[in-house]
């Protein structure tokens, strides 16, 4: 699928608290089952891992079989999409289970940046409330590492006087960002990146229309990601990829009249997804050929990489890094022209191969 095709599939992958499927999570999934059914089920977890594999889907995944009440000696933790608790988990209407996450800010309308304390607020309170159906009371934080200071110390405060049968699940992208003092009150469960033949099963079975080559492809570029691959598949990700690795294909020699037309498109006016997602994959793809460059030999089995890095030289390229990850930061904060910024992305490669 070239950048001038329209993509003729629909995205069909359901939100997290109404996804009934789970893949290539097996062992997670039995970790939580056997502490359940050890009877001696700790009171926080924290599940990490990459953004987009099924952290919080696993978390109203255990949810709703801890909410069931299931019992010991369960052998899974599926529940049935037609199960009472799943639809009332799914619609948000189940009165044991609180979900705290980013919440529009009243004032602007806008999505907030971080989970904020109003969001947090009542939390304790709710897991001190007697249950409303005699089990469970489980708060789903999505996404701890999201929290500003106040919030964590809301949950921190949770953390270090659980009331009995209370259970926090905490998803963390980044952990490494919570406080120390967060982390080491929960069990940790770190979830892998998923295979990209996994991922590449999902995305055709969520998109409709999807070919067996764009689903490959697309899971090529995803890292093991199905939250990335829908991501790219939904803002045309392949055909900006295309562009990319035409316009890379041409050097050391920059084909200016290509970098502005991408530039141009990334530019304009509901842009925005579409520029994180380019300047993402082109950050990824430099990532990848300095790593694998770096490692000699065999490393670089893609000819353009490996062409790329052979011209510019580990110390040209790291140099490059740096730049564009400044240039990318001060996008965030100024608000600079994307175009502009495009356009100097691609200087900065230019002159990693022209010494």
């Amino acid at each position: 699928m070239t950048a001038k095709t329209k993509p003729d599939f629909e995205n069909t992958a359901p939100e997290a608290a109404a996804n009934p499927h789970l893949s290539g999570h097996a062992a997670a999934e039995r970790t939580l089952l056997d502490a359940y059914n050890s009877g001696r089920l700790p009171h926080a977890w924290l599940i990490s891992g990459p953004r987009g594999i099924g952290k919080a889907t696993l978390a109203y995944r255990f949810a709703r079989f801890v909410l069931s009440q299931s019992g010991q000696g369960a052998d899974g933790l599926h529940l049935a999409a037609d199960h009472p608790v799943f639809r009332r988990v799914a619609s948000g209407g189940h009165a044991d289970l609180k979900v705290v996450k980013r919440s529009p800010d009243p004032k602007s309308g806008k999505m907030r940046a971080t989970i904020a304390i109003d969001d947090v607020r009542g939390a304790g309170k709710f897991l001190h409330r007697t249950t409303a159906e005699g089990g469970w009371r489980v708060v789903i934080v999505d996404a701890a590492d999201e929290m500003n200071p106040n919030s964590a110390a809301a949950i921190l405060k949770i953390l270090e006087e659980p009331p009995l049968r209370a259970l926090l699940l905490l998803v963390g992208h980044n952990p490494g960002r919570l406080l120390p003092t967060i982390r080491s009150r929960c069990r940790r469960l770190n979830m892998q990146a998923l295979e990209a033949a996994t991922v590449a099963s999902l995305a055709r079975q969520y998109l409709v229309g999807l070919g067996e080559e764009e689903a490959e492809r697309l899971a090529r570029l995803a890292d093991g990601s199905i939250g990335s691959a829908l991501a790219l598949a939904e803002a045309g990700g392949l055909g900006f990829h295309d562009q990319i690795t035409r316009i890379l294909e041409g050097l050391p020699r920059l084909d200016g009249e290509a970098v502005y037309v991408l530039g141009d498109k990334l530019g304009r006016a509901g842009a925005e997804d579409a520029f994180r997602m380019t300047t993402d994959l082109l950050r990824r793809w430099m990532a990848s050929l300095i790593v694998n460059g770096a490692k000699g030999g065999g490393g670089l089995d893609d000819p353009l990489m490996a062409r790329l890095f052979k011209a510019g030289g580990r110390r040209r390229w790291l140099e490059a890094w740096d730049r564009t990850g400044r240039i990318l930061a001060r996008t965030e904060t100024a608000h600079l022209d994307r175009r502009q910024v495009t356009i100097n992305l691609f200087t900065t490669i230019e002159n990693a191969v022209n010494p």
